[in-house]
């Protein structure tokens, strides 16, 4: 059973930066996991922010975050990191990451096995 911690939330004014990190414990073979990441705001369904590939070699975002934010992993440290720049009042949500084993790169919610328990962002106007 693989699990999943978020950390690096907060509060920042819009135009800011902050950076998200998830660790996986438990579980074997991390670096056979696809990552992502999904943000939920209030009243708003869950959607897909960033993903990257079991090597790293592969990533996608969604629009609404490309050129802004950068997904990275660390296979040997079993973590997967969020670089959030030029923040926007609209970022404002909770932040989980998922993994699951594949080789691909998942952009779909319900392609996700473990999720993490979520960490919020808040970015003031």
């Amino acid at each position: 059973q693989v699990q999943l911690v978020e950390s690096g939330g907060g509060l920042v004014q819009a135009g800011g930066s902050l950076s998200l990190s998830c660790a996986a414990s438990g579980g074997t073979f991390f670096s056979n996991y696809a990552l992502g990441w999904f943000r939920q705001a209030p009243g708003k369904e869950r959607e897909f922010v960033a993903a990257i590939s079991w090597s790293g070699g592969r990533t996608s975002y969604a629009d609404s975050v490309k050129g802004r934010f950068t997904i990275s992993r660390d296979n040997a440290k079993k973590s997967v990191y969020l670089q959030m720049n030029s923040l926007k009042s609209e970022d404002t949500a909770v932040y989980y990451c998922a993994g699951t084993s594949t080789t691909g790169v998942m952009i779909r919610a319900d392609s996700y096995v473990y999720w993490g328990q979520g960490t919020q962002v808040t970015v003031s106007s």
